[in-house]
């Protein structure tokens, strides 16, 4: 595994185990975002890093909002195939942390 992606795993514990982030959720703008369990977090953070980075620089999970995700783990649905179980873990994953 490397370092980037041990990074990515590391910064998901973090957030994991930061109880008044992850318990109380984030309020983004106004924004009021309801936050995945933390299994399906993990999950996420660990496909993602494992998964897409294979293919993929691994970019900042802000540079795209929840849509734009939407849109980009589905059509990677198609193209890696990634299946929808793991691709549902991404999204929690990635949204959380925008």
């Amino acid at each position: 595994m490397n370092t980037l992606r041990i990074g990515v795993v590391t910064v998901a514990i973090a957030l994991l185990t930061t109880t008044g982030w992850f318990a109380a959720g984030s309020a983004v703008a106004g924004q009021d975002k309801s936050m995945p369990d933390p299994a399906q977090f993990a999950r996420g953070a660990k496909a993602w890093a494992n998964t897409c980075g294979q293919c993929h620089n691994l970019r900042d999970p802000k540079e795209f909002s929840d849509k734009s995700w939407d849109v980009i783990v589905n059509h990677m649905r198609t193209v890696a195939p990634l299946p929808g179980g793991e691709a549902g873990d991404i999204k929690a994953f990635l949204k959380a942390s925008n």
